[in-house]
This record gives C-alpha cells, sequence and structure tokens, in this order.
C-alpha cells in the first residue's frame, strides 16, 4: 500500500549551495507559523557553531503540512566531511531535492550525494537555486546536471528528472527563470506530484531502523527513525536488534512524529511516518525496533570508512588545568564513547601503553567541530598531527586520493598550478567561467594538509576551495611538508615587547605583549627551515640614567592567531595544539630543549 498522506523527503546539495535557505522559503509558504517564530535566516541551523560557521553540521527533521499532506522534510550537511549524516539519514526518505548551484553548477559533493540518493532508490527533483546571481546560466547547469546523472549511471526514468528554478534568498521558485513567481509554492506542488508516497505495508510485523540518536537530559537516549512496517504505539514491548545478532527486549515509553518545527507525542505511529521514540535503553544507530513475536532485523547502516585520524591525549602543559573543567583521560574517554553514540563516521581507539586515543574521522573539518565543541564544554586536551589512514590492498599499500576543486580568478592560476603541483595532484578538467577559472585535481589526501592556507595566501584570499574523497589507490611519491620552522620559548613567563622586538625582523609572531608562555611552547614561524630558540620575556636591562645609548619606539606587527583548522594544518609531526575552553597554543611534544635535541641524534643516528 502507497500513503498519499505523507511524503519523506531529503534535501542534499554541496555546501553553499542554499539547503537550509530553500527550508526557511517552505516554513514560510506553509502559513503555519507566525512571523515572530520565523525570525532571521537559516532557522534550522539552531546549533552555536552552525551559525558561526554558516554550515548544517547535523541533519534535521522538521514537518510541514501543506493541502492535507505531511511533508517530512530532511535537512542535510553540505560539506563532505559530515557526509556520515547524510549516508543514514536518506534511509527515512522517497524522494530528494537536490540543489544545484546555478552559476557553480554541480560540485564534488552533489556527485556524492546523488549517488547515495541512487544507492537509497530515492526519486530526485533538481532544483537550480540562485538564479539571482548575476553570473547564474541556469540552463547550461541543468545540462551538466543531466551528464551528472548519466555518469552515476541513472536509468531512462530517472534521467528524465524533473526540474525547477529557484532563489531561496528571494523565496520563490518557476519552471522559467525569466519569468520570476511570488512565492515557493510551485516546488510544494511538484513535491507532491512527483515524490511517491512511502510503500508500506501496516499488517507485516513491526520493524523500524534507528537511523539517528538525539539526547534529552530528562528521559535520556531518542531513537529516531522511519516505521517502515507496521505500527508502534506507546508503552508497547518491543525486541532491539542489535549487532552481532544481539536481542534485547525493551519497552517504547512514548512515541513522537515531527510537526512544524518540533516534536508532539502521539499513541501511535503507522508505517511509513518518522517517529522519535523514548524509553529504549542501549539503542544505537542501525538497530532494528522489531516486534517481541516476530523480530526481524533490517540491514545495518553501513558508512564509508573514515580517512584521516589523530591522537587527541590530556593536555600536559605547564599551564593545564587553569580554565578547564574536564582534565583527566577518564573523562577525554568517556567524552569520546559518548561521541560514537551518534557520530557514525568517527572511530576511536585507545593507544596501547599511553593515555591517549587515536580518533578518525572523514577530515580536519569533521574533527575539528568535535574538537571545538568539546573546549565549549569546558574540556582541556592535546591533540597532534592529522595523519592519513593507510590501507593494505591486494598486497599493495593504498593510500586514500581526493577529488580537489578549486575555483579562482584566471590570473592567479599559476600559483595555484604551482603548489597543487608539488603535492603530487594531476589535473583532471580545467573549465572558464567569465573571468574565473574551476580547476579540478586527483591528489592524495596527505597533499591537502596545510593546502588551504597556502592557496589563499597565493591567491591573496579568492581561492574557493573545495574537496572531497575520490577512492584508495597505490601510495604516491614522497609529498613536502611545512618549508618554515618555528621559534621555541626557552622561558617561562610574560612575553614583553623588548624581547618580540627582536624577533620579528626573522619570523611571524603567534604571541603578543602579555601573553603567557612556557618552555617548549611555539611562538612564531620562522623565516628559515630550521627551528629556533628564542626567549620571549627577554626584557631591557636597565642601567645608569647617564649611559650612552637611546630608547627607540617599539612598533610590534599584530600577532597571527590562528583558528583550530589553521593549527592542525601548520603543525609538524614533533608538535601538539594544546586546546584549552578560550584558548589554542602551540607546543614541541617534548617541552625541554634537552630532550628536543636527544631525540634528534637518535632519529639521526
Amino acid at each position: 500500500m502507497r500513503r498519499t498522506d505523507i511524503r519523506n523527503v531529503a534535501i542534499i546539495a554541496h555546501v553553499d549551495h542554499g539547503k537550509t535557505s530553500l527550508v526557511d522559503c517552505m516554513l514560510r509558504q506553509s502559513g503555519r507559523f507566525r512571523d515572530t517564530q520565523l525570525v532571521g535566516e537559516q532557522i534550522l541551523d539552531s546549533n552555536d557553531l552552525e551559525r558561526e560557521r554558516g554550515i548544517t553540521i547535523l541533519a534535521k527533521n522538521i514537518a510541514i503540512p501543506y493541502q492535507g499532506v505531511k511533508i517530512n522534510i530532511i535537512d542535510t550537511p553540505g560539506h563532505a566531511d559530515f557526509g556520515g549524516e547524510v549516508e543514514r539519514v536518506l534511509r527515512m526518505a522517497d524522494g530528494a531535492l537536490v540543489l544545484v548551484d546555478a552559476a557553480e553548477g554541480p560540485m564534488p559533493q552533489t556527485r556524492f550525494v546523488l549517488g547515495k540518493a541512487f544507492e537509497c532508490g530515492l526519486r530526485p527533483i533538481v532544483v537550480i537555486n540562485k538564479i539571482d546571481r548575476p553570473d547564474a546560466r541556469p540552463h547550461e547547469v541543468v545540462d551538466e546536471v543531466l551528464d551528472l546523472f548519466l555518469q552515476l549511471g541513472a536509468d531512462d526514468t530517472l534521467a528524465d528528472f524533473p526540474y525547477l528554478f529557484a532563489s531561496s534568498k528571494l523565496g520563490f521558485a518557476t519552471d522559467d527563470p525569466a519569468k520570476p513567481s511570488d512565492s515557493i509554492q510551485p516546488l510544494m506542488d511538484l513535491i507532491l506530484e512527483k515524490i511517491p508516497g512511502p510503500d508500506v505495508d501496516i499488517e507485516l510485523p513491526l520493524q523500524m531502523l534507528v537511523t539517528t540518536l538525539d539526547w534529552s537530559d530528562y528521559v535520556g537516549r531518542i531513537a529516531i527513525g522511519r516505521v517502515q512496517s507496521g505500527t508502534i504505539r506507546k508503552g508497547q514491548n518491543v525486541a532491539l536488534m542489535q549487532a552481532d545478532d544481539r536481542i534485547v527486549a525493551t519497552k517504547a515509553v512514548s512515541v513522537y512524529v515531527f510537526e512544524d518545527l518540533g516534536r508532539v507525542e502521539v499513541h501511535e505511529v503507522d508505517a511509513g511516518d518518522i517517529c522519535a521514540i523514548v524509553g529504549l535503553e542501549g539503542v544505537e544507530i542501525g538497530d532494528t525496533v522489531a516486534s517481541p513475536t516476530e523480530p526481524h532485523a533490517l540491514p545495518r547502516l553501513k558508512v564509508d570508512e573514515p580517512t584521516l585520524k589523530m591522537t587527541f591525549g590530556v593536555n600536559s602543559s605547564p599551564l593545564a588545568g587553569r580554565e578547564g573543567k574536564y582534565l583527566t583521560s577518564r573523562h577525554l574517554r568517556d567524552r569520546l564513547m559518548r561521541e560514537l553514540e551518534r557520530n557514525v563516521a568517527l572511530r576511536v581507539e585507545p593507544i596501547p601503553g599511553t593515555e591517549q586515543f587515536s580518533v578518525a574521522g572523514r577530515g580536519i573539518l569533521h574533527l575539528s567541530v568535535l574538537i571545538e565543541t568539546m573546549r565549549r564544554e569546558s574540556y582541556e586536551l592535546s591533540v597532534g598531527k592529522p595523519q592519513v589512514i593507510f590501507r593494505e590492498i591486494d598486497g599493495q599499500m593504498c593510500e586514500p586520493f581526493e577529488t580537489l576543486v578549486v575555483e579562482t580568478p584566471s590570473e592567479r592560476t599559476g600559483p595555484v598550478m604551482e603548489l597543487v603541483g608539488e603535492r603530487r595532484a594531476q589535473l583532471v578538467e580545467m573549465t572558464s567561467h567569465n573571468d574565473y577559472t574551476f580547476m579540478i585535481f586527483s591528489i592524495p589526501a596527505r597533499g591537502l594538509i596545510g593546502l588551504r592556507t597556502r592557496l589563499l595566501n597565493a591567491t591573496q584570499g579568492t581561492a574557493v576551495i573545495h574537496h572531497r574523497f575520490d577512492d584508495y589507490r597505490p601510495m604516491a611519491e614522497s609529498i613536502p611538508g611545512r618549508s618554515t620552522g618555528v621559534l621555541v620559548s626557552i622561558a617561562a613567563g610574560k612575553a614583553v615587547a623588548f624581547g618580540l622586538d627582536s624577533l620579528q625582523q626573522r619570523a611571524e609572531l603567534h604571541v603578543s605583549p602579555g601573553d603567557v608562555v612556557y618552555e617548549g611552547m611555539i611562538v612564531g614561524e620562522n623565516s628559515r627551515p630550521e627551528d629556533m630558540n628564542v626567549n620571549p620575556t627577554k626584557e631591557k636591562k636597565l642601567s645608569n640614567m647617564r649611559a650612552v645609548g637611546h630608547d627607540r619606539n617599539i612598533l610590534l606587527k599584530p600577532a597571527r592567531k590562528m583558528s583550530l583548522e589553521e593549527a592542525l594544518e601548520f603543525i609538524a609531526d614533533d608538535e601538539l595544539i594544546e586546546v584549552t575552553p578560550s584558548l589554542i597554543r602551540l607546543r614541541k611534544i617534548l617541552l625541554k630543549e634537552t630532550d628536543r635535541r636527544r631525540a634528534n641524534r637518535q632519529a639521526a643516528g
């Protein structure tokens, strides 16, 4: 039986193509809200980090009633590092709105999410968004999307996809970009017409795949998923089908469905709808909620493996414990294990013989969001240099390769080609639109670490850079690392202007006068390849007032304050990042100069 009163729709696209803004338009079109309830933009990006960075990090569920039909909308992240969120929530949908920027066209993440949508059998509607851009080329982009569909093996039915043109910013959708409409209603009508309702069998035993976990301080874990068959009722006894064929008897204490921007408690939920269940002890993502009399498990979720790892440990610097509340390895382990419950693309393993953990994820942004979240929760920790994860395939050591897309003004292509070429990248395609050049490269993931900052510097901040995982291939040649050394403090105390003045001639400083430093802390970037030991706390010696000499005015350049992502790309193998709730410091793993010299001699011998 196919339900006609429900549509389950996922919104998928590359980062910054306007998914969350489009959801804002659909919320306003529904007429269910007062103006005061829909204040601002990107209403679903409620997380502080999402608002600050302007990206969606967590998938969100809402429901909009339209012409007697309930439309369950799943807003997904667009950044490649959060692909794990996309992969699992697509299992709840029957159709997908594929958003494509009218100027940029299909990007690497568009290919990824579209491929996953085809694997799940979703019916796509293509929305060419941002047609109000002055450089928009909507009809060309439709042709590019068709090419992408065919490259991904779409059959005749899928290749004949419905499409609309839209502007999330101006709040309209239309079938002709030359004739703007006054509302998003054409898109809502197209959803009802082209996306099928869920195909269900209410008579079969209960089955529901848990695709998302939420948490409440009052009721604990909340399991979210789509009821595939049967009916689930409040207070019903259920069987929880877990990994390794374990079956746990438990009870659905409360059942909720999504309504508008929130959830409402109901007595029962029939197959085809998306619901949230409270009371399932020990539930994990990928478990099946089934009938206790006829328990049958649905196929567990499979998520692509992580490609990057880094070491997390407790903060061991001399300044540890001054700001944070959670400082011990037990606190760190408990927090990482809690993150594993809802972050399916993350892997955490204790490092034998140490109190450190190897944390693996999809990319630097994926892991830096976790670190940023932890520091805001008052954790202190130290983080090592990101390392790619190698695999042995058919007896040959392989490494991850990624597709890198760089958009830059045409006159800046030279520095980009030079920098990317040093990192063993191969040019796949180069095209031009107006005064901009699009370059697509295949590059080892090792080559991406530290590349973004250098590309932005080389193009004076004009480059737009995207990348996503492609596949594992035999290892490329060695890749040059950081070309500069660092300034390492040999003293503890407060940095003073006199001591920093003599250093700024040969380096870029990372500290300002008054900043607290300690032995082994990195206080600047040397202009030469070797590290240099310095004393930023050195003060001017005061002597007889009649002594020969003169005072001069000290002018210091502003210190370079790195973001967390910049610091992760900057550090070398023998360095760490010290993360506290308010500060990010760089340091050597071995703080004492004598220990570093001894380690260098042993490495050379």
